[in-house]
């Protein structure tokens, strides 16, 4: 759902709303964990600096930033949020990354 802006509505359609959104951003979020969890088993067999990947990071960032702009949101706000979905999703891959290494 859209906002309409000739739309005026309440405080508690506002919540509603954003409820709904924040279902959709955590299916997705797990949607991106399941393929972080499969990059860390790929990456196995290569050092910590695979995982942390700095490049790709900068690379990803640049990419949302854009999408922010094309989408009309805030890049300043969607560069943080990024910086630290990626953050956290670092540090479970290295988790996943370090089980593998021990089990391979």
């Amino acid at each position: 759902m859209r906002v309409d802006a000739r739309r005026n509505p309440d405080l508690t359609e506002i919540r509603e709303a954003i409820n709904v959104v924040d279902e959709r951003i955590v299916e997705l979020i797990g949607e991106r964990q399941a393929w972080v969890e499969q990059a860390g088993r790929l990456k196995r067999d290569q050092g910590e600096d695979a995982v942390r990947a700095p490049a790709r990071v900068d690379a990803v960032i640049a990419r949302v930033r854009s999408l922010a702009v094309s989408g009309g949101a805030s890049p300043e706000v969607v560069e943080r949020t990024y910086r630290a979905l990626i953050a956290s999703f670092v540090e479970l891959e290295l988790g996943v990354h370090s089980r593998e290494s021990i089990g391979h």
